[in-house]
C-alpha cells in the first residue's frame, strides 16, 4: 500500500507540474510579440525545473492575433507498484505512469 501511495504522490505532482508548465508556456507565447514559440518553450522549461519525472513540451502558436496558442506537456514517472502486482496474480500495468495536459490561449496583439 505504501508503494501505491508513493506512485499516487509522484503522478499527482508530475501532473500538476505539467499543467502549470503548459499554462505558463501558453500564456507567455500568447503575449510575446516576437518568437512566441521560443519564449513559451523557455518559460515551460523554467517551470519544469522543480518537476519530478520526464516531461516533453510542444507548442504551436498562430502567427496572427486572435489565433490559438496550444501548449502540450506530456509527463512520465516510474511505476514502483506495477512490477509487484505479479506477486499477487495480477498483470503488470507497466513500468511507468504517464499523462498529458493541454492549455490553449488566444494570441494577443494588434
Amino acid at each position: 500500500i505504501a508503494l501505491a501511495l508513493v506512485n499516487l504522490a509522484l503522478a499527482g505532482y508530475a501532473s500538476v507540474t505539467a499543467n502549470n508548465a503548459a499554462n505558463v508556456a501558453a500564456r507567455v507565447a500568447s503575449v510575446a510579440q516576437t518568437d512566441p514559440v521560443g519564449r513559451g518553450l523557455a518559460a515551460a522549461q523554467q517551470s519544469l525545473q522543480a518537476g519530478i519525472g520526464d516531461f516533453d513540451v510542444s507548442l504551436a502558436a498562430a502567427a496572427n492575433p486572435g489565433g490559438d496558442v496550444v501548449a502540450t506537456v506530456s509527463w512520465r514517472v516510474p511505476n514502483f507498484f506495477g512490477p509487484l502486482l505479479g506477486l499477487f496474480g495480477a498483470g503488470a500495468p507497466g513500468d511507468e505512469i504517464a499523462g498529458k495536459t493541454v492549455s490553449v490561449f488566444r494570441k494577443e496583439g494588434w
